[in-house]
């Protein structure tokens, strides 16, 4: 079957492809913009990507076009496929048809730490020679792939609670109907789609409710928003993770780069990796309860998360020249930021941290954020914030409110002199952008080179 992805340089889609080649299908792609990582991963494996949408990447027409929900009525390709009468259908529908289909499906859903919990878990299962089929919004570095069909009943997906398309405005994970579901954490974000929180848990709890009556839901004890979800009817086993919980972890260092896990009060093993951060430690406590439900015991995910290497992009180390550290992250919400530079504080003690944040989500550019990006960049030295052209608030007033020393840049020129100016040898550099941030990662380290 010929199969034609609207929208696949996407991590959602791309890994759609991915799974649709591995089926056997003849699969090609178009979108606005084809570049890194996705194209890279999608021309390895031999599917033929095309820039931009034109009706005539539909000639001679595909048997079935999947359509991503970045595109709407009124797009060239959209308005060809439906006059045309092409059959058509959403990415997550095509994923639960054609994938998860008889599968034990493990979904990890949540507003943070949905990439690192899924690539935990698919991992942790990896280990346990469970060989699991997944589809992750990112690239385990465990893996190097962001899907696979797997070879077991086991399949993780990362339950993203985006819209499905253009014509289905349920959220991507009531298409998944896992049997085991993590709710990690819950706040307002996408603000394009979503009105209120309100909005968001009503979303949430109609995922609650595909999921069986044998089946396990994975909560923290400190999420409300998730408390009021399940407040709304659940009919699921629950176990909970974090202070008080089923699950919790005795940290053994600061940054939470070593902790031991404890499972209704008796100790599974200790955790001993590169990872940092609380935010992680409660991801890898997650994961190690989903894997218990299918049955790894807890001595083997802890020494499976020992040997996790993390996701491309989730405070990647990019390059050291000169002493100074640069690192890309993908944090674009205030509390991903707060967590990100908490542990990144808490493992380099009292050397200088300099954030450079690109507010680049659909979310950050309506403004939906901003009263709570001053206090997110607290445990930094100094910001550099980048306001790119179509930026539609003051970002120089959010620089004025931060705790710390804050600039705005309206070019990477600008940023790249800004930094140079300010580091020395031990100096942090983190770069936070939901995208490729025009390839700054790059031009600064080759700055600071010279």
């Amino acid at each position: 079957m010929h199969i034609h992805i609207l929208g696949i340089c996407g991590t959602f889609m791309g890994s759609l492809a991915v799974l649709a080649k591995e089926l056997g299908h003849h699969v090609t792609g178009s979108d606005a913009n084809v570049y890194p990582p996705m194209s890279t991963q999608l021309e390895a494996q031999g599917i033929q990507l095309m820039q931009g949408y034109l009706p005539e990447h539909l000639q001679p027409a595909p048997d079935l076009v999947v359509i991503g929900n970045a595109l709407s009525r009124g797009n060239p390709a959209v308005e060809y496929v439906l006059n045309q009468g092409l059959p058509y259908t959403s990415g997550p529908q095509w994923l639960a048809d054609h994938v998860l289909q008889g599968r034990w499906v493990m979904a990890v859903a949540g507003t943070h730490g949905k990439t690192t919990t899924s690539s935990m878990l698919a991992w942790i299962l990896e280990h346990a020679g469970m060989a699991p089929g997944f589809l992750i919004g990112g690239v385990p570095q465990n893996f190097a792939v962001s899907a696979r069909l797997g070879g077991t009943p086991f399949f993780v997906v990362e339950a993203d609670e985006y819209d499905s398309a253009f014509f289905d405005k349920r959220s991507k994970f009531v298409h998944y109907r896992p049997r085991t579901a993590i709710l990690n954490n819950l706040e307002f974000d996408h603000a394009d789609i979503f009105p209120d929180l309100a909005a968001i848990e009503r979303q949430f709890h109609h995922l609650v409710r595909t999921i069986p009556g044998e089946g396990l839901i994975i909560h923290p004890t400190t999420e409300q928003a998730i408390e009021r979800v399940l407040g709304m009817g659940c009919w699921t086993p629950v176990q909970t993770t974090g202070a008080g919980g089923d699950w919790r972890a005795r940290l053994l260092a600061e940054d939470g780069s070593h902790f031991e896990v404890l499972f209704q009060g008796e100790s599974q093993g200790e955790v001993n990796w590169t990872l940092t951060g609380r935010h992680n430690v409660d991801n890898a406590l997650a994961a190690l309860a989903a894997a218990r439900h299918v049955g790894v015991v807890g001595a083997v995910g802890t020494e499976a998360l020992s040997r996790f290497q993390s996701v491309k992009r989730r405070m990647e180390k990019i390059a050291e020249v000169n002493g100074v550290t640069i690192y890309d992250d993908f944090a674009h919400h205030p509390t991903a930021i707060a967590t990100t530079l908490d542990g990144l504080r808490k493992q380099v003690g009292d050397a200088p941290i300099v954030a450079v944040i690109e507010p680049r989500s659909n979310s950050m550019k309506l403004g939906a954020h901003r009263d709570g990006l001053p206090e997110s960049v607290a445990q930094a030295d100094q910001v550099i914030w980048y306001a790119p052209p179509n930026l539609g608030w003051d970002l120089g007033a959010t620089a004025t409110a931060c705790p710390v020393p804050a600039v705005v840049c309206d070019s990477l020129e600008a940023i790249i002199a800004r930094v140079k100016s300010q580091v020395a040898p031990g100096t942090q550099v983190v770069i936070m952008s939901n995208g490729g941030f025009g390839g700054l990662h790059g031009k600064l380290a080759k700055a600071l080179a010279e």
